[in-house]
This record gives structure tokens, sequence and C-alpha cells, in this order.
């Protein structure tokens, strides 16, 4: 295993705009092993709705690792305490490592480190096209990067497409790895994507040839007045807090890439590790905003009934979008299972 470099602490800078995916190939890779980086933050890292933690949230740190044929973007908190026993951090679709960074320092405060990544085709990490961004894939690349990271006996963190991920994760491509799971309304079983969110006809994005029948204006639009759905406050999606979400997919790649992940949000992929989630031995926290008409309760439910000795916690007056809903109640909560689970 290669010896990560140290990561450069960076200031979050919510003034600036959000980074947009390269225009042209994937970057070049980087060389075995996490990659310090004089990291720019966009506003891209700036969630919405940071109440109090985003005040302290000063230190966070954006790195490189390298894994596999790509580069992968992540930031981290605390990350002197160690590798073993890290919390990571998995987003949805729309998303990035911005939209965990007010819950970071809440985190960060059970004296662990804390990662949160960019999956392959979001953020700072590379947008290759076309490449496998399935719950798979990201699980695939995922896997590597922990291992040059160091990264053991870690607590993993997944909302929508990335608690999918955690479920690959914990039950097959880093079983050994995974000390405890955390699922926020993720994808489960046959249930991949929702009909009409993050945009509407779905179903229909699905046709490899949708992109050459959407410009990136036509989906921009869409993306930005479909996304507030997932919210029960729609008004704090707008303005910066919608671009960070929406402006990232904003050049003819970006599109490229956007309708790639959600062709790739297929049932046999989250259905395929179904049978393993009766297998988990791990404790295992499932979060849910009473209002989420994106990812049905009755997946929690059944997550919770299938999982053994899982416990499942409701959020009332909350969305899909949890992290931008109830920040500070998923920041206690996931503070409060890290802590049992540790003893």
């Amino acid at each position: 295993m290669n010896e990560p470099n140290e990561i450069e602490q960076v200031q979050p800078e919510p003034d600036r705009g959000p980074s947009v995916p390269d225009s042209g190939p994937d970057r070049p890779a980087a060389s075995t092993g996490a990659q310090a980086e004089s990291s720019r933050s966009p506003a891209s890292t700036q969630p919405p709705n940071a109440g109090a933690l985003t005040r302290s949230a000063t230190r966070v740190a954006r790195g490189r690792v390298h894994t596999i044929h790509y580069e992968l973007s992540y930031l981290a908190l605390n990350a002197d305490q160690g590798p073993r026993g890290a919390i990571v951090l998995l987003h949805d679709l729309p998303g990035g490592a911005f939209a965990w960074q007010s819950l970071m320092p809440a985190l960060a405060a059970t004296g662990r480190a804390v990662y949160a990544f960019d999956m392959l085709g979001y953020g700072d990490s590379g947008h290759p096209w076309p490449a496998d961004c399935s719950v798979w894939g990201h699980a695939d690349n995922l896997g590597p990067a922990f291992e040059a990271l160091g990264l053991q006996d870690v607590v993993l963190v997944g909302i929508g497409v990335g608690g999918g991920v955690a479920q690959v994760l914990a039950t097959r491509l880093f079983r050994e790895g995974a000390a405890a799971l955390a699922l926020l309304g993720t994808y489960a079983y046959t249930y991949a994507y929702a009909p009409d969110w993050p945009m509407t006809e779905m179903e229909q994005r699905h046709d490899p040839d949708a992109p050459r029948h959407t410009s990136t204006e036509q989906m921009l639009a869409n993306l930005r007045a479909t996304l507030p759905n997932g919210s029960v406050n729609p008004k704090q999606l707008a303005g910066s807090a919608s671009d960070a979400y929406v402006s990232p997919w904003n050049s003819d790649l970006g599109r490229e890439l956007l309708f790639q992940h959600i062709r790739q949000m297929l049932p046999n992929y989250t259905l395929s590790v179904a049978s393993d989630l009766k297998q988990l031995s791990i404790p295992t926290l499932i979060v849910w905003g009473e209002e989420d008409r994106v990812t049905p309760l009755a997946l929690g439910r059944r997550l919770e009934r299938d999982i053994p000795g899982a416990r499942m916690a409701l959020i009332p007056g909350a969305g899909h979008l949890l992290l931008s809903d109830a920040p500070d109640r998923v920041g206690e909560l996931i503070v409060d299972f890290v802590t049992k689970a540790q003893h």
C-alpha cells in the first residue's frame, strides 16, 4: 500500500462560482496514492442552509487520490487523527462532496477523521465519458482509493445514490474495511431512481440518445425546476444553493455526464446486493425524511427489517434533501450512532 501524501488545508470561499466539469478529456492520471492539492474552494463546497456548523468549517482540506485509471477528489477534516475508523461520506445525484461540508465539523468532533468524496464524474474528480458510473462502478473506484489512503474500519455514510454505493462497498467490495453503515434516503432493492427527480421523465432519459434530443440549456432548466421537489423548503434552493447542484453540468461534457449517471441508475445494480443486506453484521443506521417524495419511506422500513439490528430514525419536516433540510439533525444522529458504535 502506498502512503498518502499530506493534503493541504484550505479555507472555504463561498463567494466563488461552482466548478464546471472539464470540457475536454479526463485529466491525466497522477502518481499512485493521495496527492496534495493547492485547492481552489469553489462555491460548490458551500452547502445550502449550512447554519452554525458552516461557520466553524474553516479547516477543511481538499485532496486527490489515484484509483485504477482515474483520480478522485475529496474533502477531509481531522485527517491527522489517522485513517482507521474514519467517517466516509458519499453524496447523491445531483451533488458532490460539497453537500456534506456543513456536517463535517460536528462529525470530526467525534475524534475521527472525516472524508467526503466527489465520486467519479462529479465535482473535482475525473470526468471520463463514457465510463461506469453505476453504484458498482463508483464502489469499484472508491475501494482502491480507500486502500491508497489507508482507510480501515470506516463508518460508511451514503445518501441517495451514495447510499446505493455504500451498500455495495459494505457487502461486497470493501466488506472487510467497513465497521458501520449509515444509509440516508437511499435507493435500494429494485428502486434505483425516482420517476421525476432530479429531472422529469427519468424513464425516457435512460435512452442512450436522450442527450442528443436535449440541449444543455433545456437540461439545466429542467434540473433547476425539478430539484426543489426534493426539499420541504424549496426557497432554500434558490440562487447560489441551486447553482451548487446545477452549474457543474453546464457544458456539453456535463450534459453527457449527467445523462450517463441517469442511464446507469438501474434496478439490477441495487437489487444485486439485497440478499447480502440480511447477512450484515455491522451496526447500521437508517435515516429518512418523513416528507421524502423521492425515495419512499417503505424502502427505509424494509431495510430496517432486512438488516439485522438496524435502527431507523425519522426526521420530521424534512424531505429527500436531508443535508439541506435538516443538516444539524442529521449530524446529531450520525454523531450519536458513531459514538455508540465504537463501544
